[in-house]
């Protein structure tokens, strides 16, 4: 099949299944006139790395996951495993510092919203 109908049977863009292929997490065969053309293996992949990258994994982090896909071992699986982990605990961190900066918003509202209230009253009064 050729790039379009890769891209339409799997949901993203052409544009995402070109970027795919330059990263290394899709290949294709070309054709004598150059056009790109994919299998229906190709659909599979390319959801499978949607639902990676749905997981908050970048591009650099699939690929040094493929291996436990392409070619299953229990090295490849450990590797993978310790990986995820990885990438989980770094996504903790970030939620958490997250959680702070919204708390702080949270703190300046509710000063802004007693300030705000203090104005009205010395304004009635």
């Amino acid at each position: 099949m050729r790039i379009g109908e890769l891209a339409s049977r799997a949901g993203v863009s052409v544009r995402s299944v070109r970027y795919y292929e330059e990263q290394g997490l899709v290949t294709s065969t070309r054709s004598p006139s150059g056009q790109r053309h994919y299998t229906d293996y190709e659909v599979e992949r390319v959801a499978f790395i949607q639902r990676l990258y749905a997981a908050g994994l970048s591009s650099r982090t699939i690929v040094e996951l493929l291996p436990c896909v392409d070619a299953p071992s229990e090295q490849n699986s450990d590797f993978a495993l310790e990986r995820m982990t990885q990438e989980r605990d770094r996504l903790s961190t970030h939620i958490a510092e997250l959680v702070r900066t919204r708390d702080a918003l949270d703190g300046l509202m509710t000063t802004a919203r007693a300030y705000r209230e203090q104005q009205r009253t010395a304004a009635v009064g």
